[in-house]
């Protein structure tokens, strides 16, 4: 999440690409996980205004419906098979989008942009996850918590109960397109983010996720211990296990 968007920004310059479109996530405001905090990162490295020769941009996206891991595929499976439908938390909220919407966002950004921008699409209200439950549950011919039980298992570590579209610092600004949002280009400092880029990608190859943690911590200030606990107690859990690749997956 933060390598491959640097590489594909580094070879779209190199080749004379003229439109570079990197996918984000509104896990990247706020992050509470390594997987959130990487995507932050990579919005940081197309914020910073460079390379000079490609126009690179990123698009933040929402939940997007009926893509793979999606929450609507798991609850049809559940409900087919009976229940229970598992949610973490009775007021966990997120907002969604979309396929068509999703791809809109990417050809519609590429259009407007100018080189350094996040885009946002209005997804309105963020949606209770329960209550889109149960709404799928009655839509299947059966009745919530009578026919197919909803069982609640507790936030996972990195886990937030809702997200959020702006950041610290972030202000959006309307575009041409009724429906979509820009943060306009920050002020990164770009040669100390590409030398952390350079130590991250050093401590991942050494496996040395103290430091991982440690430099996620220094790029993106409000990812601040408190948030990163929870990704540590995840971390510890995945190395007790033997795992050898516990950052790389999202929380």
């Amino acid at each position: 999440n933060i390598l491959g968007p640097a590489n594909g920004r580094a070879v779209a310059d190199e080749t004379g690409v003229e439109l570079l479109v990197a996918i984000s996530t509104d896990k990247a405001v706020r992050p509470s996980s390594v997987m959130g905090c990487c995507k932050r990162i990579a919005e940081m490295l197309i914020q910073s205004g460079r390379p000079r020769h490609v126009k690179a941009l990123a698009v933040r996206f929402g939940n997007v419906l009926g893509s793979r891991g999606s929450v609507i595929p798991t609850f049809q499976s559940q409900i087919e098979q009976g229940g229970p439908v598992t949610i973490t938390h009775p007021k966990m909220e997120r907002y969604f989008m979309t396929i068509p919407e999703a791809v809109a966002l990417v050809i519609q950004s590429g259009a407007l942009g100018k080189g350094g921008e996040v885009f946002v699409l209005d997804m309105g209200e963020p949606v209770l996850i329960v209550e889109l439950a149960r709404q799928m549950i009655r839509l299947s011919g059966c009745e919530p918590d009578e026919d197919i039980p909803i069982v609640f298992t507790g936030l996972r570590p990195g886990e937030k109960l809702t997200e959020e579209l702006e950041g610290p610092g972030e202000r959006f600004e309307r575009t041409e397109h009724p429906k979509i949002r820009v943060i306009p280009p920050g002020n990164v400092g770009i040669e100390d983010l590409e030398e952390k880029v350079i130590e991250l990608q050093k401590a991942a190859i050494e496996m040395n996720f103290a430091a991982i943690r440690k430099l996620l911590r220094e790029v993106v200030e409000e990812y601040t211990r408190e948030r990163a606990a929870s990704d540590s107690a995840a971390v510890s859990v995945y190395e007790a296990a033997g795992e050898t690749d516990p950052l790389g997956r999202e929380n």
